[in-house]
């Protein structure tokens, strides 16, 4: 998880994410998401939502293994974070190691 973590953070430096339930839903719906990264401990419908439209959009989704207020620390914001989509790794390794 410590690379996942620090591929994350350095995704939201250095590129271009989309953060939260509605702005991952429009990258997707946009063909912009690469990843989607879902925090594990989230409410049942949002993990639905995300994992059956990152289906349709053929985007690769990854299980954080924590909650959103982890996911939302570990992207050096001070709220949750329930979901996110990059859409630039920047100088992250995240999509070659997803």
């Amino acid at each position: 998880m410590a690379d996942l973590a620090n591929n994350i953070r350095l995704a939201v430096d250095s590129g271009k994410v989309a953060l939260g339930m509605n702005k991952v839903m429009d990258s997707m719906k946009e063909n912009k998401a690469k990843l989607i990264v879902i925090a594990s401990k989230n409410r049942n419908d949002i993990l639905q939502d995300i994992r059956h439209a990152s289906k349709i959009s053929n985007t690769k989704t990854v299980i954080f293994e924590g909650d959103s207020m982890e996911l939302g620390a570990v992207c050096g914001k001070p709220y949750s974070v329930s979901a996110l989509s990059v859409i630039e790794e920047g100088h992250s390794k995240i999509l070659e190691e997803s």
